[in-house]
């Protein structure tokens, strides 16, 4: 081949946002990489706790009763039941690929993965916890026990829960979703609309918040950032104050965790008071009060097409 034609078809390709090397897309959002291979012994230990109501006050709740990984590793309602048989006070976000986060909960107090186990464990709206009863549960129990010993050398301990749970969520990646294989260069997988619906996703703002990796969950931003939200709603609450309550600083008021848009067309109702039903609904919220106006009919429909691309799989089966 010429250097000419050569380079040719490399301006060709960059054109289309082509990486020539790896056939990737070069986009603000990038595909979802691989489940990690880490201890198996510690994996299958997390997935036990993780499906273990015992970790709860009242023996009843774990965590798959809120992240339900049937239905996107999220819930079903505005807010989960906890173990007081009572709401909890936030939505549930979904704990597939939560591990790709920045940081945890809706106002993003924790920084890791077993920050977050560890609070959600002794949460009282939660699952009530202690975690010295729960290491005394699990020590007690001689099938954790045997679990425990071959998989840490110092056999039960908080740590090690914490770890085992932390571990086993690092796995639950949803990967190969259509639009991950179209990020690798599979363009034909998506329908035209599919892809119109990508390009009114930039066009409109919405990448400036949701991009990267997980297609959001790498920033702080302001619910209402071009209208008042909490005042059209109604009824405030201490929990739409979002990152204030951790920092007591007024400029993070009604601050949130930017949420994941991976899987998102499987995991409703959706923000963090779980207002919106749908994903016409939250497309509508977030046009008026992130970007300040109304979407037309086509732009909800092309950008809903495009989210509908972003359901992953999980043990080989889409979610």
């Amino acid at each position: 081949m010429s250097p000419s034609l050569l380079c040719l078809i490399l301006m060709l390709l960059s054109g289309l946002g082509l990486n020539a090397q790896a056939g990737m897309l070069n986009e603000p959002i990038k595909p979802l990489p691989a489940v990690p291979q880490l201890n198996p012994l510690q994996v299958e230990l997390g997935r036990q706790l993780f499906n273990e109501p015992r970790l709860s006050a009242n023996s009843k709740l774990s965590c798959a009763n809120c992240h339900q990984l049937n239905k996107g590793g999220a819930d079903t309602v505005a807010f989960s039941v906890g173990v007081l048989g009572l709401p909890v006070s936030v939505n549930t976000p979904s704990i597939f690929n939560a591990a790709l986060n920045f940081s945890h909960f809706w106002d993003g107090r924790s920084m890791t993965l077993r920050a977050q186990v560890h609070e959600a464990v002794q949460s009282p709206g939660e699952m009530s916890g202690n975690w010295r009863d729960v290491v005394q549960m699990l020590g007690a129990d001689a099938n954790y026990r045997a679990s425990f010993e071959k998989a840490y050398p110092d056999g039960v301990t908080e740590s090690n829960v914490n770890n085992a749970l932390a571990t086993y969520e690092r796995t639950l990646i949803s990967s190969n979703s259509r639009f991950d294989q179209y990020l690798r260069g599979d363009t034909g997988i998506l329908s035209q609309e599919e892809k119109y619906g990508y390009q009114r996703f930039k066009s409109n703002g919405c990448i400036a918040c949701h991009q990267g990796v997980n297609i959001g969950g790498n920033m702080l931003q302001k619910f209402g950032v071009m209208g008042d939200y909490f005042k059209a709603r109604g009824n405030p609450t201490p929990i739409d104050l979002g990152r204030y309550q951790v920092t007591k600083d007024d400029m993070d008021r009604n601050v949130f965790k930017v949420p994941s848009l991976r899987n998102v067309a499987v995991t409703a109702p959706y923000f963090h008071d779980g207002s919106a039903e749908t994903l016409e609904e939250a497309v509508e919220v977030m046009f008026r009060y992130q970007l300040g106006r109304i979407p037309s009919a086509e732009d909800k429909t092309l950008i809903i097409k495009f989210l509908k691309t972003l359901t992953g799989e999980w043990e080989g089966k889409p979610l």
